[in-house]
């Protein structure tokens, strides 16, 4: 997979880390547009090649009465006015087959959530769009595993695989980072961390799942130091009411020092 390829990306030869982020589920034009303009300054300053983030539906939610999202095909416009307005490709995840095709549309990446990574015809699915498609670890595989996800994509045809680690049940409600995966991983395609998704802390008795966001920069940092050629992060300008995830994103305001702080670890790395 060569980042390269993604219609839009910015900033491929700087030799810096790419990074997906945005909210966690789409709520509406006027916040999407908000964070994406943040974003994209940040990124074009540092020269971080950017891939914004949104979900277009949230299928996978612990409660019946969770926010799902505000409709499919205004959610996926949102998405395609983000990318028309500020030049950046952007990714989605998709739930049933049938949203490879819709989501394809409007989308750059297609990506499979954590739970669903094993679902044969989905992740055929995506890949058959011809999109590129990100593979997100099920928090119940081991690193070695996540070969055949990718194969599943290449043998369409398609080339266009990362995977994304977020984190490994550690007990019922906590996660956990093995960073001994990440070049195991890097051996079938690019690697991502997704760094605020690994602070989560499931399965919570309220059904609305906690988080370790203080961690976040931490975790990043050490994703970097490991050798990731991505992060993924979600962030928010009010993360305490967003309505999805809320607990474990990145306030917007603290992105600029973080990304600042990883470009330098970045750089230090490279010269190693």
């Amino acid at each position: 997979m060569d980042i390269t390829k993604i219609p839009q990306i910015k900033h491929t030869d700087s030799n810096n880390f790419f990074l997906l982020a945005g909210p966690c589920a789409i709520e509406g034009e006027e916040m999407a547009m908000r964070i994406a303009e943040k974003v994209v300054a940040v990124t074009d300053h540092l020269k971080i090649p950017y891939i914004f983030k949104g979900s277009f539906k949230k299928a996978n939610r612990s409660r019946i009465d969770s926010f799902t999202g505000i409709g499919d095909e205004k959610a996926l416009k949102i998405l395609k006015k983000v990318s028309d307005t500020f030049g950046v490709p952007t990714v989605t995840d998709i739930h049933e087959i049938s949203d490879a095709a819709m989501a394809a549309e409007y989308v750059d990446v297609l990506q499979i959530p954590a739970f669903l990574v094993r679902q044969t015809d989905l992740v055929v699915a995506a890949a058959e769009t011809g999109k590129v498609v990100n593979l997100k670890k099920g928090q119940f595989m081991s690193p070695e595993s996540m070969k055949h996800a990718v194969t599943k994509v290449t043998e369409t045809g398609n080339e266009q695989a990362i995977i994304t680690d977020r984190g490994t049940m550690f007990g019922y409600h906590d996660m956990i980072v093995d960073f001994r995966g990440i070049p195991t991983m890097k051996q079938y395609a690019p690697v991502i961390l997704d760094v605020t998704h690994s602070l989560q802390q499931p399965n919570q008795s309220s059904g609305v799942t906690g988080g370790r966001p203080a961690l976040i920069g931490t975790m990043a940092r050490a994703g970097i130091a490991a050798g990731v050629d991505g992060l993924f992060m979600e962030t928010h300008f009010d993360p305490a009411n967003a309505k999805s995830d809320g607990a474990n994103m990145l306030d917007l305001s603290l992105l600029e020092k973080l990304l600042t702080d990883l470009t330098a670890i970045r750089t230090t790395v490279n010269s190693l």
